[in-house]
């Protein structure tokens, strides 16, 4: 007896030994498998390929674009309603399976050959997220094997709710929304908690066929097939026959609604960034998608740049606005036109227009460059050059003056008199320092000093935010980070971006600002002063009046404005409109930014090659420091400039446009609803 049983004894250890052998053989199998596998736990960042989300410099989401879930419920948000609606639509018993339900299965298979359709699918809710996310949507048995695998290690790494909270995340549910938050709001313009039963039902419902099921394709259809999960709801205990009936007698009461950030909420700018991408990432990266971009952009200044722009542009008018920092590039404010839906040509990056006498910037800086100081008398008179005859505005014409009045100004015959001193090459050479002339070449030709040439508001503005940053160019961008489909950092703008370089240098570049800040303080640029706070600038007007520019900065930011018309036709106005839009943006967005000073104005100790002898000094000029200060004389209170208003006459009122300046839509009644700010006789330096 005592024999027997110790050979029972013995077959019970092996009996044992073998059972745990085989389960440690399961163990370590299904473990080594996982590794093959990826990991679950990051499911929370997955994207969809295609699918492009911008954020603005705060984190707002700006767009979403392709197919991407534009709202996400979150595990301890999850309304009861909505859970038990899915559950009992797509898996009744996800609570007692390990992933893969076989008595669902078997049931499923039941009910739908008794009902004589497919009615009820077999793969559980975790075995739709593993397909989702991870597979393809073929019908094949390694893809099913696969989903089976991967079901396995759902719920493996993540509780049930998570799993559940995922799927309702990515779930397509027909008419452009992907997930319960989408789908809620689509249909019904509701959040998750909101939805009634009915709703919740619907919803529910559509999975199986989406784009057959949806209520605002085929109501009927979605009213049967909410009908089916109502049924289910009640034979898995969620409801009761009576809740059951009222739900089934409520009508559909849709209110549909666009699929939140489906529309940019500055499109000119998003636009702009799709272009950019190519410029950082991999063609690879991009057939992916699944990206994420943290961009530059300012949501606040951006609406305001729209309003300014909507202001000034009046009618069929047209304007654009770039507004960057100068030592890094980021553009914070983009507006390219004032309805994008109507037109998404995009004015501020790709639209070649005439830059007027924006343009001269580039010869005083290469006469600055060259050793001319800008106390050096020029002469404006009358005059041609190899048959090219420029004039002044009004035909008015100051004679011998100090450079920087010449530009304080807006003076043509100087500017073209210093481009034929100084040669083209040279201004040219200037010009493509600074990121000019790389879209279209620049030419051996005088009016190239005056703007004949046409450039990109974004270029110029670019240019200038550069002499802004003591000469050190920066290429414009809208990029802080690019993020790819499991959050992984692409692209960043510290560790990849362009590195600034020096395009001038430092002492010529802040001689330069400070003769940008004569135009404004007393010059054509005086629109655009801002109460207790420098500003240097340039308007620029075409021929004709086409184009009205102003690009102007403070030392923490550089903004460009352009206004006219798509068919260049004449404006009837000046670019005093432009430096009305340019304070119209600027003023109201500097109230939070700390008043800065530009740098002090450097002692050149430089002499143009040129001359036998020192700069021309008026009678009386003293060596002082080596250079001296010219009382700037004010301008003849008769005369105008295509970039100047005359004075306004004492007694004027000042709470309207100034005289001179005709609304550019020429009726009356189509004046801009912001009067520009008032005007004042340009003070003595």
């Amino acid at each position: 007896m005592n024999q027997r049983r110790r050979q029972l004894v013995r077959s019970g250890l092996l009996a044992a030994a073998i059972g745990s052998g085989v389960a440690l053989g399961q163990a370590a199998l299904v473990s080594g498998f996982d590794l093959l596998l990826p990991d679950a736990r990051g499911i929370s960042a997955f994207n969809r390929p295609g699918t492009l989300t911008i954020l603005s410099a705060d984190g707002q989401v700006v767009q979403k674009i392709g197919p991407a879930t534009r709202e996400k419920l979150t595990v301890e948000a999850m309304p009861a309603l909505v859970e038990q609606a899915f559950i009992a639509a797509e898996d009744r018993r996800y609570y007692q399976h390990d992933g893969i339900d076989l008595v669902g299965i078997g049931r499923a298979l039941v009910r739908n050959i008794t009902r004589h359709s497919v009615e009820e699918g077999a793969s559980t809710i975790t075995q739709q997220l593993a397909r989702t996310v991870y597979l393809s949507q073929d019908r094949t048995i390694l893809r099913k094997f696969a989903e089976i695998a991967l079901a396995g290690k759902l719920e493996r790494q993540l509780s049930k709710k998570q799993i559940l909270t995922e799927y309702l995340n990515v779930v397509y549910l027909g008419s452009s929304a992907y997930g319960v938050a989408d789908a809620a709001w689509i249909y019904f313009s509701k959040t998750p908690n909101q939805l009634t039963l009915p709703e919740a039902a619907l919803i529910a419902g559509l999975p199986p066929a989406p784009s057959v099921y949806s209520p605002l394709v085929t109501p009927h259809l979605a009213l049967e097939r909410r009908a089916i999960v109502l049924r289910r709801m009640q034979e898995a205990g969620f409801i009761s026959a009576d809740q059951q009936a009222e739900a089934n007698a409520t009508p559909l009461q849709l209110k549909p609604a666009e699929p939140k950030y489906f529309q940019s909420r500055a499109p000119y700018f998003t636009s702009w960034v799709q272009q950019q991408l190519s410029t950082v990432l991999t063609k690879e990266q991009l057939e992916v998608g699944g990206l994420t971009v943290k961009s530059s952009l300012n949501l606040a200044w951006q609406e305001q740049a729209q309003k300014a722009i909507d202001t000034y542009a009046p009618g069929e008018m047209e304007g654009a606005l770039v507004a960057m920092e100068p030592g890094t590039g980021l553009v914070r404010a983009m507006v390219g036109g004032k309805d994008f839906a109507k037109s998404q040509f995009n004015r501020a990056a790709d639209a070649l227009r005439s830059p007027g006498s924006t343009f001269k910037l580039f010869v005083y800086l290469t006469a600055l460059k060259e050793g001319m100081r800008p106390e050096r008398i020029v002469v404006d008179t009358p005059r041609c050059f190899a048959g090219y005859c420029p004039r002044n505005f009004g035909d008015r014409y100051m004679g011998s003056i100090p450079m920087v009045v010449a530009i304080q100004n807006s003076l043509n015959i100087v500017a073209v008199g210093l481009l034929q001193q100084l040669g083209f090459d040279k201004v040219i050479e200037t010009a493509k320092s600074l990121g000019i002339g790389t879209v279209r070449e620049l030419g051996h030709y005088y009016p190239l000093a005056i703007g004949a040439y046409e450039q990109t508001l974004l270029e110029m503005t670019t240019a200038y935010a550069a002499i802004n940053n003591s000469g050190i160019f920066v290429k414009a961008t809208p990029f802080e980070e690019v993020l790819g489909p499991n959050g992984e950092l692409l692209w960043s703008r510290r560790v990849d971006g362009e590195r600034g370089r020096r395009a001038v240098d430092g002492d010529i570049a802040n001689t330069m600002l400070w003769m940008l800040q004569q135009v404004v303080k007393g010059g054509t640029g005086a629109g655009a002063a801002l109460p207790n706070r420098p500003v240097a600038g340039k308007t620029g007007t075409s021929e004709g009046g086409r184009d009205l520019w102003f690009i102007g900065s403070i030392p923490q930011l550089t903004t460009g404005v352009w206004l006219g018309y798509d068919s260049n036709q004449t404006t009837g106005n000046t670019s005093v409109v432009a430096t009305y839009a340019w304070r119209a943006f600027m003023e109201p967005i500097t109230k939070n930014l700390p008043v800065r000073q530009f740098p002090q104005r450097p002692v050149l100790q430089t002499s143009y090659a040129g001359d036998r002898k020192n700069v021309r000094k008026p009678p009386g000029a003293g060596a002082g420091n080596g250079y001296w200060a010219p009382t700037l004389p004010a301008p003849d209170p008769t005369a105008t400039s295509p970039d100047r208003l005359a004075p306004i006459p004492e007694g004027t009122p000042t709470n309207g446009p100034p005289p001179g300046v005709s609304s550019p839509a020429a009726p009356a009644a189509a004046t801009p609803n912001m009067p520009p700010p008032p005007v004042a006789a340009p003070p003595t330096p």
